[in-house]
């Protein structure tokens, strides 16, 4: 396809960026700065809230951010808002989380809470048995992932007043349940990062989505919607997907996701990302 004129394009980093390991593969980033040098606007729309965002993903160059699935937004440097959960929201799920044993990660842009018992889950679920299996020992000595050093952890309840956003680890506590209990204060959607579980989910205020985010970063650049696009791969991109003028999902991406995409491209680790910007013209 020929040059396409400039576009404003919005990229999810789970799945659609970031592969499983946390890498970007290396078609990823040449599309990405190849994009930016043909003089498209690329914007990071993510679950992620900024204290996840790795020095390596922004070093790719990105011209703003739309994180904690649409609670956040920056552009060019300039924070345009930044939605927080109420601390007696937070105080609710907390307390509910702690009393049914459900591990879980505070959100906020400065810091990632872990719950008092999340270390050890998560260790073992990226890692294996560490205390049993020499080769769990081995694999995190090798290839330690980026997420665990992110977190912080600590005994208090967590009661904080900065929380941009939930996610909760897979638990004897169905999804249904957590999404029927908190239904009146959270949105629940289930998450798109497999080593939190099957039954994993995150928890934004209501009206929070990627989608508004994106409408008011379109505001504020003057930018029509005709010339935006999307590509992601998880149930918190349907709404970005939806919106945008082309919504692309990647090859790996939910089936939700996929059937209502305008288009459907390779999945991560086949050059997905890549090979979108390559068939509309981008690069």
């Amino acid at each position: 396809m020929n040059q396409t004129s400039s576009k404003i394009i919005f990229i999810d980093i789970d799945g659609t960026l970031l592969m499983e390991n946390g890498m970007v593969p290396e078609s990823a980033v040449q599309a990405c700065k190849q994009a930016r040098e043909n003089g498209h606007l690329l914007y990071l729309c993510t679950g992620r809230s900024k204290a996840e965002i790795y020095d390596y993903i922004w070093e790719i160059g990105f011209d703003g951010l739309i994180g904690a699935a649409g609670g956040y937004v920056e552009s060019g440097g300039e924070m345009l808002y930044h939605k927080k959960v109420t601390p007696e929201d937070a105080k609710h799920l907390i307390d509910y989380f702690n009393a049914n044993g459900v591990d879980f990660i505070l959100e906020s842009n400065t810091a990632l809470h872990g719950s008092r018992h999340l270390q050890p889950h998560l260790e073992r679920r990226i890692y294996g048995d560490l205390l049993n299996e020499p080769e769990a020992q081995e694999r995190k000595r090798q290839s330690p992932h980026p997420y665990i050093a992110t977190l912080t952890y600590g005994d208090e309840e967590l009661y904080l007043d900065d929380v941009n956003k939930v996610c909760f680890l897979e638990s004897s506590l169905p999804f249904d349940q957590i999404q029927e209990e908190l239904q009146d204060r959270f949105t629940a959607i289930q998450c798109s990062i497999p080593i939190f579980g099957e039954n994993s989910g995150e928890l934004m205020m209501p009206g929070v989505h990627k989608a508004a985010a994106i409408a008011d970063v379109l505001h504020h650049l003057n930018i029509p919607l005709e010339d935006s696009m999307a590509i992601g791969d998880g149930l918190n991109d349907l709404e970005m997907l939806e919106y945008v003028q082309v919504g692309v999902a990647m090859g790996n991406a939910r089936e939700p996701l996929k059937a209502i995409a305008d288009d459907i491209t390779d999945s991560i680790e086949n050059d997905g990302l890549y090979n979108c910007f390559l068939k509309y013209g981008l690069i």
